[in-house]
């Protein structure tokens, strides 16, 4: 089991967190998704380490961008 944090910018509502937690959840590997509005902070569970290019990809798909990790 692996976790990764990342921080998101952009994100403003209830909707910004749902469109990002679909968007990750999609990614291979991935177990959980957790996503704080106030903080911006993502924290990606998953079986192993996940190519972190693929975590900020699904991000960007979501309209948003992974200010750090």
């Amino acid at each position: 089991m692996s976790t990764a944090t990342y921080t998101v910018k952009g994100m403003t509502c209830g909707h910004c967190v749902s469109s990002v937690k679909e968007e990750v959840s999609e990614v291979a590997g991935v177990t959980n998704v957790e996503v704080d509005l106030a903080s911006g902070l993502l924290t990606v569970d998953s079986d192993g380490p996940v190519d972190a290019a693929k975590i900020v990809a699904a991000v960007e798909e979501a309209g948003y961008e992974v200010a750090s990790q």
